[in-house]
């Protein structure tokens, strides 16, 4: 048989209305509609009042914690965090918990950052607290850090999980006892190294069997509180949460990605041990005051608050009832947020259906070709060409953010704009009119159904290479593959110009709404406007997955002649035209509304340096292009291999009046030599109040072993550093720091190099104060005053 004769393009669409303009206001309201539908399902919950019942969780209960504890900065080992400290213990203790405070030195696992060999420790004192269950299988742990950067307070990082707990806490006192044991572990030290939540999963005797571990955490003020980061083989524990959380908001795809990123919270240091599993959840959005003087109570979202609340207690009920001995699946779930809930399937499906949706856009593809609708030749072009929207959309968000940040400088250094809606709204509209004006471009010649399938196979191609890389996101491409695939051969099927090739390109693009809408209002907290172009992708691969929709927005033009099919043209022209004006005036309306001022201050980044051995003293800056109040102190770029403790990275430099502080102090207590080694013990002694202390080695000396307060530590040896093997202590006592180094070669000469930090530069000669418009960035060197000191050996 023959190939078909060639048709004109409107006839080789897969739906042909015969009321074109009703179709597609009725598919198009019915798409808002379920937008509309997923994006009121991810708002957050109203928040209770205080006197909601007492098995309730309340977040104006809650609140009253979060205004306590997040009164000031309290970064750890400060007389804040003491303060904390007491009030969380007399909270506990108030609710007729079992409280203890863990005590104790802990070690973080790893190697400084850079070049430079060592360990990083910090005195912790965790408070917890234990409600015995009445038949336990095991134990959960309900997990958060009181500590704060030296910043900001922290109203939000990590008060919002402190105070959830605190009155989880109340609310599982108030009622009948779970069956399990539940602890509740407020961990110290996890803005300095998580070594607060190492020391407890180390070293405690509740950790000693392991459990489950539920983690509080936010990096942000406000948005839907999202579970992030599972342990390996979930599908068990996403089923309890599925059906305990009462506003389940997670997807497989950001736990694959998590695990792919270097972040770490205190759930790390959990994983790291054997026999704890468990959920981390935290709010993302509104970052732009994450770790900065900003994060006060009062920028707190309520109702995020509130719902990290009802998910927390909902959790810790039903994993308290829960026999705990049976939570290894053997694999990891697929899930996503649905309206309503959370969809789940075993991990073992995705690889399979990835390949039955790429069996299905094949059986489509050759369906249309056979009943005219399109040809080889042409279903080649439309799978070729469905490249360009999906390279040209992300790219364009990416220079559209280059070109707002050449306008506005200081969004350099932000997580993400103070009021960030403007602009993600210009990205997802520029990356409507991307897709637009490459239909435009493209329909007429290559037809629609071509290009609709050949959107479709990416879809499908892009499922088989998740399946395989990234088997959590697969979900994202594969279902609305699927979905297109079955609505084009449902379309082949029924009469071409009949309702049922609407209705079912219209669900097909539902289905693609619910499951890629999520993806890309989340994907803007949580990679931020500099990544503004992933969010960009998938706004397009649901566009591609949407393209029978999408056709119903053009008139027919096939066979036209003259100035009807100008006409034509221009009709087709305006969608794409419509969207580009949108990106332009969104992005406007963003560089309008959101302007710094003494409420949304521009951040910027100032450290204090002095070498009191020298009598030198520098002005550093990580800022890569200096805010104008900045350049005052810094000019030309630099490093800093004199003070290894702020890291090797190159900062911007400038000179300083040297302040009258005193270096730490160095005692050898004792020091003994052989042929082959040389053992040091000294002891490093701040001589003011300081956040931390370092003592590196001489970059030629080997150490082959430490012991740093009691606790063993791995030698080393850097290279390309004039600074080697190095301790970084956070949180020192009073009295100092006792370090003993094991040395390679006797006789050598040897050198150390002390560091102590404090925070707040007003007292430095020379430092002029912010205006009120200028901010501090959020950084954990931001106000630093470092003095060092060598010492010979």
């Amino acid at each position: 048989m023959g190939a078909p004769p060639p048709t004109r393009a409107a006839d080789r669409a897969l739906a042909r209305p015969r009321r074109r303009p009703l179709a597609a206001l009725a598919a198009l309201a019915a798409l808002l509609a379920v937008g509309g539908t997923v994006a009121y399902d991810l708002d957050t919950p109203a928040p209770r009042p205080a006197d909601a019942p007492a098995d309730e969780f309340s977040a104006a209960r809650a609140y009253r914690n979060v205004e306590t504890i997040a009164a000031r900065p309290h970064p750890a080992g400060s007389p804040a965090n003491d303060q904390v400290r007491a009030h969380l213990e007399g909270v506990l203790r108030g609710l007729g918990l079992e409280t203890s405070v863990q005590d104790t030195v802990a070690r973080e696992a790893g190697q400084l950052s850079g070049a430079a060999a060592g360990s990083t420790l910090a005195r912790v004192r965790n408070v917890v607290a234990r409600l015995p269950g009445t038949d336990p299988t095991g134990k959960v742990f309900l997990v958060a850090h009181y500590d704060s950067v030296q910043s900001g307070p922290g109203g939000n990082d990590d008060a919002a999980g402190t105070s959830t707990i605190l009155e989880v806490a109340r609310a599982l006192a108030a009622g009948p006892r779970p069956r399990n044991d539940v602890v509740f572990v407020l961990t110290d030290a996890e803005e300095a190294c998580l070594c607060g939540a190492s020391a407890f999963a180390a070293d405690h005797p509740l950790a000693a069997d392991g459990g489950v571990v539920l983690n509080l955490e936010a990096r942000g003020s406000t948005g839907p509180v999202i579970m992030f980061e599972t342990s390996r083989d979930n599908a068990k524990l996403v089923d309890v949460f599925g059906r305990a959380a009462p506003h389940p908001v997670g997807t497989s795809f950001a736990v694959e990605i998590y695990r792919a990123l270097p972040n770490d919270t205190d759930f790390t240091a959990f994983l790291d041990r054997a026999g704890f599993v468990g959920l981390n959840s935290a709010y993302i959005d509104g970052g732009a005051i994450y770790h900065t003087p900003l994060d006060t109570p009062a920028a707190m979202d309520r109702a995020s608050l509130q719902q990290h609340g009802d998910n927390a207690l909902g959790l810790a009920r039903e994993f308290g009832r829960t026999d705990l001995k049976d939570l290894d699946a053997g694999h990891d779930a697929t899930y996503f947020p649905v309206p309503g809930g959370l969809a789940r399937y075993p991990g073992w499906l995705v690889l399979p259906l990835a390949v039955a949706a790429l069996l299905a856009v094949a059986a489509l593809g050759w369906l249309a070709r056979r009943r005219g609708r399109t040809t080889y030749g042409r279903l080649a072009a439309g799978f070729a060409l469905g490249l360009v929207p999906i390279v040209v959309a992300p790219l364009g968000a990416q220079l559209l953010w280059a070109g707002v940040t050449a306008i506005r400088p200081g969004y350099a250094e932000l997580l993400d704009p103070y009021r960030p809606t403007w602009y993600r709204l210009a990205v997802v509209a520029l990356a409507a009119a991307t897709l637009f004006t490459w239909y435009a471009l493209t329909r007429r010649r290559v037809g629609p159904a071509a290009l609709a399938i050949g959107g479709l196979g990416w879809l499908a191609v892009l499922g088989i290479v998740l399946a395989v890389l990234v088997p959590g996101g697969a979900y994202l491409t594969t279902l609305p593959a699927l979905a297109g695939a079955a609505a084009g051969l449902i379309a082949l099927a029924a009469r071409i110009d009949g309702p049922w090739p609407v209705l079912a390109a219209t669900v097909a693009g539902a289905v693609a709404v619910v499951i890629l809408l999520p993806t890309v209002v989340l994907l803007f907290p949580a990679l931020g406007m500099a990544m503004g172009g992933v969010a960009a992708l998938f706004a397009v691969l649901l566009g591609l997955a949407a393209l029978p929709v999408v056709d119903l927005l053009h008139p027919e033009s096939g066979g036209q002649r003259g100035l009807v099919a100008v006409r034509a043209r221009r009709a087709g022209a305006l969608p794409a035209v419509a969207a580009g004006l949108a990106a332009a005036v969104f992005a406007g309306v963003g560089l309008a509304v959101d302007r710094f001022d003494a409420a949304h201050p521009v951040p910027t980044h100032l450290m204090y340096a002095l070498d009191a051995g020298t009598g030198q003293a520098r002005w550093l800056s990580h800022e890569t292009d200096p805010q104008p109040w900045t350049a005052q102190f810094v000019d030309g770029a630099t490093t800093v291999a004199d003070f290894p403790g702020l890291g090797d990275t190159e900062l911007r430099a400038g000179p300083a009046q040297a302040a009258n502080l005193p270096a730490p102090k160095l005692e050898v207590l004792a020091d003994t030599r052989s042929t082959e080694q040389r053992t040091v013990r000294v002891r490093v002694t701040p001589q003011r109040p300081v956040r931390l202390l370092t003592l590196h080695v001489d970059g030629a000396t080997e150490v082959e072993s430490a012991v740093v307060a009691g606790r063993p530590v791995p030698g080393g040896r850097a290279t390309g550093t004039p600074w080697g093997f190095g301790i970084v202590f956070h949180a020192p006592p009073p009295e100092g720091v006792e370090v003993t180094l094991v040395l390679a070669g006797g006789t050598g000469p040897a050198a150390l190099r002390a560091m102590d930090a404090s925070d707040g530069l007003d007292a430095v000669p020379g430092f002029r104060p912010r205006p009120a418009d200028v901010g501090v960035v959020g950084s954990h060197s931001s106000e630093m005053l470092a003095v060092a000191r060598t010492y010979p050996l």
